[in-house]
């Protein structure tokens, strides 16, 4: 509930999945914490004949269990415990990314989405949300105070929020806008477009 528009911007994309599907490939979900969203992609699109697979990958071996139990009979769908900056996966149609860079050490970052890009097929779509900083000082007070607000209407109070801060130190490393649209394209994407923006919350579509 701390992210604007959650359920929102998995909509928008399962949308978008429909235009990047290709035979006999993968599609991968990056940091997939519960498997929400590669669940959804797998309910949408199981029934295809394009003999498609669903893999979730993520650091963090409780949320890799929660996954397999909610989803023990699914074909084709499975789900890893792995490193992010361990995978190198061939033949992928989409690969998706929410919230998950932000938490890569920024001198790691350029790496990971090098990979990213070799791993996807020609035509294929990288589905990129992140945590965005503000272009100078003013706009990051602005998005930052704007943020703070929006977590009080949802609930949380002044000193949960302040406790997340400190627990975030060292941690979370958002990238500009500019600063993504960097990475994306000195990796090798060239049509990239901004496609979700709700004040320090973005969304990329990047294909190959």
């Amino acid at each position: 509930k701390s992210v604007p528009l959650y359920g929102e911007t998995h909509n928008l994309f399962l949308n978008l999945s429909d235009f990047f599907l290709q035979n006999n490939s993968t599609i991968l979900d990056l940091g997939c914490s519960t498997g929400t969203f590669l669940t959804k992609l797998y309910r949408r699109h199981k029934d295809n004949n394009k003999n498609i697979k669903f893999i979730g990958i993520d650091s963090v071996d409780e949320m890799i269990k929660t996954c397999k139990k909610r989803n023990k009979k699914s074909k084709r769908l499975s789900f890893l415990k792995k490193d992010i900056d361990k995978i190198n996966l061939k033949k992928c149609c989409i690969i998706s990314s929410f919230y998950t860079i932000q938490f890569i050490s920024p001198k790691k970052r350029q790496q990971i989405i090098n990979k990213i890009y070799s791993s996807l097929n020609w035509g294929g779509a990288f589905f990129f949300v992140e945590k965005v900083r503000g272009s100078d000082a003013r706009f990051q007070d602005i998005l930052n105070q704007v943020y703070i607000e929006y977590k009080l209407s949802q609930g949380y109070s002044a000193n949960e929020i302040i406790s997340k801060g400190r627990s975030l130190k060292g941690i979370l490393e958002p990238f500009s806008t500019k600063g993504n649209l960097d990475l994306l394209r000195r990796a090798g994407f060239k049509d990239i477009n901004s496609i979700f923006k709700y004040a320090c919350f973005e969304g990329f579509l990047a294909i190959k």
